[in-house]
């Protein structure tokens, strides 16, 4: 689950580590490279084959030593669904950060969603 990754990589950066290992999911693999681009980790690859197969992400720090997630925030539960369409997406912290929807598309970020003018549900925000 997605709640589960990001909350594990901000939790590994407050303990300054070097790397997270987690189980493998095609979400999560999505999502990981998707923070790799938007330069939030510095990668994500996959490891092993399955069933034990596992995505290793190496931990990005600025030259203070603070991580490059400062906050996050999940708008989807599993309690509670939050479906948008392209027109009600909106920049985070002011265009600093990122939202990530699950499209019939695949996992992108708002502003992708926007230019491809598709709506899904919104995960989470990152900044």
């Amino acid at each position: 689950m997605y709640t589960d990754l990001i909350t594990r990589i901000r939790n590994a950066q407050q303990a300054r580590k070097e790397f997270v290992k987690l189980m493998y999911s095609n979400s999560n693999f999505a999502i990981a490279e998707l923070l790799a681009k938007h330069n939030y980790v510095d990668s994500a690859a996959k490891k092993g084959r399955m069933p034990k197969r596992i995505i290793e992400i190496k931990l990005r720090y600025d030259s203070d030593g603070r991580g490059a997630i400062e906050g996050s925030r999940f708008v989807s539960r599993s309690s509670l669904r939050k479906y948008v369409g392209y027109r009600d997406l909106r920049e985070v912290k002011q265009g600093y950060g990122i939202s990530i929807l699950s499209t019939p598309q695949g996992i992108m970020t708002g502003k992708e969603a926007r230019r491809a003018k598709v709506g899904g549900e919104l995960l989470c925000e990152i900044w």
